[in-house]
């Protein structure tokens, strides 16, 4: 039988010369469903055979009226037991009218704003405080941060994925890669990146065979994404406006992430990458793109030697665009982690990685257009 016949309305003629009534000795005529069907199929009330109105009908009348008010504005009085069938098991409870509608919830920043500003405020002065009195004690900050990140990105890569790269050659070679990068520049910063990936080959080879190309592979690319990038804000400082070059650099980055979060949060309407970054809006990114480029033209007619505004919005507008894929590129590692934040270090923030997302790839783009705009200095 097709199964589109179930529950069809029976036609003229269908039960031939008995039309008039059930066979003797047939079953009792009832609802053509089961009785798991019955929240989705109404039943068919038996309609005795008398003509309505008393005048004859047709046969396609007959059939309709026989039917029942399935398919007639027909109003019969439904059997008490099939009106228990018919009706839902679960009826849905009527609102109260009386009730007062529940107030709109408030747009929450996700995170403790007071814990988070009080942090960002207090990494601020140290980092000013050792940028412009002593430039090494700078380079140790960053050296210092780079272990940290790397820790964070190494231990949440065994915890979620059962993936190993040996923390000890990359936290001595990350390192060494920011003091290279201060003292010999780019040359100095590819050879320690050279030798740190040399270093997590071999340390690598003192345990089982088991895993070793995914844990190695693991390894150099944490040296590549953390202390490699971080060598260029190292590179930065070399110049003989270095400090105000770094402050430049931290300026734009920190102002297009705010300008992102409060025009995003505030007018954020339709999301720029759902499925990476569910938070991230495409009018958050035209706050980050504007609030970078107005500070990034004050920056380079003010702090930088030999800078002129116009090449302060193009830098302002490429570091907006590399500090968002900066953004994404990390929230891309904790999705496929299964993780909200890399650490826990920093109240109100997660941990360092969570705040090296934007930077670690928008210091090669500084350093770089401040290169080609007022030279290495």
């Amino acid at each position: 039988m097709n199964d589109s016949s179930w529950g069809a309305p029976p036609q003229a003629g269908y039960w031939g010369p008995s039309e008039q009534g059930p066979a003797p000795g047939a079953a009792p005529a009832g609802p053509a469903y089961d009785a798991r069907d019955a929240q989705q199929t109404r039943p068919m009330p038996i309609v005795p055979d008398v003509p309505e109105h008393g005048g004859d009908q047709d046969d396609d009348r007959g059939a309709a009226r026989l039917s029942g008010p399935l398919f007639r504005d027909e109003t019969h009085q439904t059997p008490p037991a099939q009106a228990f069938a018919a009706a839902p098991q679960n009826p849905e409870p009527m609102p109260d009218a009386s009730q007062p509608a529940p107030p709109p919830q408030k747009k929450s920043a996700g995170r403790d704003l007071s814990a988070a500003i009080g942090v960002g405020v207090g990494l601020g002065a140290v980092i000013v405080a050792s940028l412009f009195i002593v430039k090494a004690v700078f380079v140790g900050v960053i050296a210092v941060a780079v272990v940290v990140g790397l820790w964070e990105l190494t231990k949440r890569l065994e915890e979620r994925k059962g993936i190993r790269a040996p923390l000890v050659p990359l936290a001595v070679g990350g390192a060494a890669m920011v003091v290279a990068g201060y003292v010999r520049g780019a040359e100095g910063a590819w050879v320690a990146m050279a030798l740190t990936a040399l270093a997590v080959l071999v340390w690598r080879m003192t345990e089982p065979p088991e895993g070793y190309l995914k844990d190695v592979t693991a390894g150099v690319f944490a040296a590549f994404y953390v202390p490699f990038l971080a060598t260029f804000v190292a590179m930065m400082l070399t110049a003989e406006d270095g400090p105000y070059r770094v402050l430049t650099f931290l300026l734009l980055t920190v102002v297009s992430d705010t300008g992102a979060y409060a025009v995003g949060w505030r007018f954020g309407r339709r999301k720029l990458a759902p499925r990476i970054s569910p938070g991230k809006t495409r009018e958050g990114l035209v706050g980050a793109v504007a609030f970078a480029m107005a500070v990034g033209a004050l920056c380079l007619q003010f702090l930088i030697d030999d800078g002129t505004w116009w090449q302060g919005l193009l830098l302002g507008l490429a570091v907006a665009a590399s500090a968002t894929l900066g953004d994404l590129g990390e929230s891309m590692i904790k999705r496929d982690l299964g993780i909200k934040d890399m650490g826990t270090l920093l109240p109100g923030h997660g941990g360092i990685m969570d705040r090296l997302d934007s930077l670690l790839p928008t210091a090669p783009v500084v350093w770089l257009l401040l290169v080609v705009f007022v030279g290495s200095g």
